[in-house]
């Protein structure tokens, strides 16, 4: 059994025999979910939602990154969603995952970004070995963990030993490592690719070279895969292209592409979508969001208008560490600012979503979204789960959740603010970025120190138009505080200034490159690439 305080060795320089070695098996889910679940007759609902599991909410951290406020009423928002793949051996998946059975690891996992407009996507592979801070996260008993740094990043989905892993903790640590508001989690193990592939009559993959090592056998070239094959397919490293955990990861983005490109080519029949629905829901451990098969539908329906070519694949700017994988700054930086503004990974903003109702409708300004920098990602002791009532005793941390209206919320009370840092001038490009929004009673306060995060602390009865002002602070931790006549943001080295244009209003922040980093560019690749094209990665 893994501790995950200390890690475990990957095997990247030698052979792993197959019954240890650990599943990648997520990346036909998001097509499945989809294409696969809007259709499907109400009748069949009921057995969809007996397939499907929930993981506990309470193990999510209440100190999160704000979730995004629309500008305009109706305005639709971007959405991110994690989806593990699980190597877990309960459940009947040592049957084909080999090994014994025991707690599980996340080996692959893909940070699927929404874009407000509902027609773009982009898919991040995240290194199972990356170098990471693992946020506080809930054990087994109740208690919450100290944060730990230099983890593993697949190591968050051993904490707390649970036999079906930990989602809510690798979501924490996602949150924290980019600054990105999770709104579902799914996690799918290895029954789930098995049964899918099948239920489609099998994905079209490409392989570089012939291929016999741990019981794989594939020729050179295009062929069919499902089933057995097409889980060992996606977990084999050795034998393909360049035998990098980094190869496998394109390989199985690959993969995912041809098995949406499959699903799509079959059309919205009944046959195809019920068995289809069935295999994809049987596997599936979600977030209450998605816990029911309506919940699923509404979420896919809103999905369906992504085509293929709009996709795109990238692994998060990298460099080995040893036997470890460390992230590549500022590449991954700009890689994270451009998710948390909703533009693509050229620069270019994608502004909200039209109204739900309408077919179109006016573009906001690039800044609509905003989104932030890392968040702490700590949760407090008594580990309150996102999505339940408002904390409102005082000093309770929570980040700001969308208002329940569009409509403009003021702030009352003087505003100061107050550079927690030693980045000259920082409290001024804030205030000024308040200004521009139309905040009038802002003031300056002392500066210096070394803070590391924003706060922003505000008298209980200005909630509401503190959240929608920290929008202009991504990542801010919100503070109530009994008797407080102002609000009072401090800030810290997170907070990442917007330029204000000569016209007053916002102008794209100096972080956002005018060219995509080769860091990015490097590691990219669109869902509709000839899946035999550039196969240096196997």
């Amino acid at each position: 059994m893994t501790d995950p305080t200390n890690g475990r060795t990957d095997g990247r320089r030698s052979g792993t025999p197959r019954r240890r070695r650990l599943a990648r098996t997520a990346i036909g889910l998001t097509a499945v979910l989809v294409l696969s679940v809007a259709g499907a007759g109400a009748w069949f609902y009921h057995r969809l939602d007996t397939n499907i599991s929930t993981f506990d909410p309470g193990g999510v951290a209440t100190s999160r990154p704000p979730a995004p406020v629309p500008v305009t009423p109706g305005a639709r928002l971007p959405v991110n969603v994690l989806v593990l793949g699980s190597d877990t051996r309960e459940g009947g998946n040592d049957a084909l995952g080999g090994g014994d059975i025991g707690v599980g690891h996340s080996d692959t996992a893909i940070l699927l970004h929404v874009y407000a407009d509902h027609k773009h996507a982009v898919g991040v592979s995240i290194p199972r070995d990356t170098l990471v801070t693992i946020p506080s996260c809930k054990l087994q008993n109740g208690t919450w963990t100290t944060p730990r740094t230099n983890q593993m990043f697949n190591e968050a989905f051993t904490v707390g030993e649970f036999p079906n892993g930990n989602p809510a903790c690798t979501q924490n640590t996602v949150e924290a490592l980019t600054g990105l508001r999770i709104d579902h989690t799914i996690v799918v193990d290895f029954r789930g690719v098995a049964a899918m592939t099948e239920a489609i009559n099998g994905v079209d993959i490409c392989v570089p070279n012939d291929v016999n090592s741990h019981d794989i056998h594939l020729k050179k070239g295009p062929q069919k895969i499902s089933g057995q094959p097409a889980v060992d397919f996606l977990r084999a490293r050795y034998g393909f292209g360049d035998n990098s955990d980094i190869g496998r990861m394109k390989r199985q983005q690959a993969f995912l592409s041809s098995m949406i490109k499959k699903v799509q080519g079959q059309g919205f029949s009944l046959p195809t979508l019920l068995p289809l629905a069935d295999a994809a829901t049987r596997s599936l451990t979600v977030d209450e969001g998605l816990g029911t098969a309506m919940k699923l539908v509404d979420f896919a329906q809103s999905l369906q208008n992504i085509k293929l070519a709009d996709i795109t694949f990238v692994t998060t700017p990298w460099r080995f560490a040893g036997d470890r994988v460390a992230l590549v700054h500022p590449d991954v930086d700009t890689l994270w600012a451009l998710l948390r503004q909703d533009r693509t990974l050229d620069g270019r903003p994608t502004g909200q979503g039209d109204p739900a109702t309408t077919p179109t409708g006016p573009a906001p300004s690039a800044d609509a979204v905003p989104t932030g920098p890392a968040a702490t990602g700590t949760a407090p002791a008594d580990g309150t789960a996102a999505g339940t009532a408002p904390v409102t005793s005082p000093a309770a941390p929570t980040g700001p959740a969308a208002p329940a209206t569009t409509a403009p919320v003021t702030v009352t009370v003087p505003i100061v603010v107050v550079n927690g840092t030693k980045t000259a001038g920082l409290a001024g490009r804030a205030a000024d970025t308040l200004r521009a929004k139309g905040y009038q009673d802002v003031t300056l306060d002392a500066t210096g120190g070394g803070r590391l995060t924003t706060d922003i602390t505000y008298p209980a009865a200005q909630r509401a138009g503190v959240e929608q002002l920290a929008a202009l602070f991504p990542g801010a931790r919100l503070v109530a505080e009994s008797g407080a006549d102002s609000v009072v943001i401090t800030l810290g080295r997170d907070y990442e200034p917007a330029a204000v244009s000569p016209s007053g209003g916002p102008s794209p922040s100096s972080t956002i490159p005018s060219t995509i980093p080769t860091g990015i560019a490097d590691n990219a690749r669109t869902a509709d690439t000839d899946p035999c094209a550039n196969l240096t990665f196997g």
